[in-house]
């Protein structure tokens, strides 16, 4: 087993609930698309090695491979788990409500989508339940309720909010408040160094407001701020590619792949731990999300959480990417 040295045993509370968690999030949306489950269990004995414990998935992950129907990453989260034996020491996070046979936030697919999850993951409890998308056509009233259904079965630990506008967000808040009903802890926004707009502004300001915390995926941008793929190169042909790709017509992408190298020389460390200590210094932010799909991806993930940029370094980067 490699052994990685950085600061990922350390803990962070979620929002204001009792779950702590590791400063990097392990996305699951690779396993079962480009990493089948021998290397998904590598990656994931790894992270967990390195002192990770928060792995996050949904019911939907990955149904937009052929040949897949959805819920295969949990499939293989799950099975790690037993053949680890290891569920006590894992926080699990997955989310519903895009599943293609499970779409929207009605208070019954909620509810028949998290039993599909439960029994995938093969868990009895979920230890944080993501809405992953809005579904603006459902009331708030009508997902909380059914989410605070699952959290007083125990079948829910704590509550979560994945793309979400701050209007909804301040108004799925005040709800709970006014109804008693069980109440988002964290958010999960798509939030990195080349789009920082969807999140900074009113959605930061109801999350530090609520105490919630933000946890955000792409957090590399799709692999863009790994530095894989640069202006007038044939990057790295992967089924990823093309996600990444898009950054470089952007002018900030090739300003922020500079700063980057910058910063990164300067602590001799690779680009994407540069990208992800960013990430972390974010206000509200606790833990970003990367996935990894291969044991050697991992390391510069995990030694994000032991990096300190200088003010200097965060001045750079911030406006690069600004």
């Amino acid at each position: 087993m490699t052994e990685f040295h950085s600061d990922a045993h350390r803990r962070v509370t979620l929002g204001t609930s009792d779950l702590a968690v590791s400063p990097l999030s392990l996305g699951g949306n690779v396993f079962g698309w480009t990493a089948d489950e021998e290397q998904s269990f590598a990656v994931l004995d790894a992270y967990a090695a390195g002192g990770g414990n928060f792995i996050d998935t949904a019911d939907v992950y990955s149904a937009w491979v052929p040949g897949n129907t959805g819920g295969e990453s949990e499939t293989i989260v799950g099975n790690w788990l037993h053949s680890r034996g290891n569920r006590d020491d894992i926080v699990v996070a997955t989310k519903v409500g895009s599943h293609p046979e499970a779409t929207g936030l009605r208070a019954d697919t909620i509810k028949s989508a998290t039993e599909d999850s439960l029994r995938r993951l093969g868990i009895e409890r979920i230890d944080l339940l993501y809405t992953h998308r809005d579904d603006t056509g459902t009331p708030v009233e009508e997902f909380l309720g059914a989410l605070d259904q699952l959290v007083q079965e125990g079948k829910v630990r704590e509550i979560a909010a994945s793309n979400i506008s701050a209007e909804r967000l301040a108004e799925a808040l005040a709800c709970s408040e006014r109804e008693g009903l069980a109440k988002y802890v964290a958010v999960q926004p798509h939030y990195n160094l080349v789009s920082r707009a969807t999140y900074e502004g009113p959605p930061a300001q109801v999350v530090a407001e609520h105490g919630l915390s933000c946890v955000p995926y792409f957090a590399l941008a799709s692999g863009f701020l790994t530095g894989k793929y640069r202006p007038g190169g044939d990057g790295v042909r992967s089924a990823r590619a093309q996600g990444a790709g898009r950054y470089l017509d952007d002018p900030r992408g090739p300003r922020v792949l500079a700063a980057l190298d910058t910063v990164a020389a300067e602590h001799g460390v690779e680009l994407a731990t540069v990208a992800l200590a960013w990430l972390s210094t974010r206000p509200t932010v606790v833990a970003p999300i990367a996935s990894a799909r291969t044991v050697e991806q991992l390391p510069p993930l995990l030694a994000a959480a032991g990096l300190r940029l200088t003010a200097e370094q965060l001045k750079l980067l911030d406006e690069a990417s600004a």
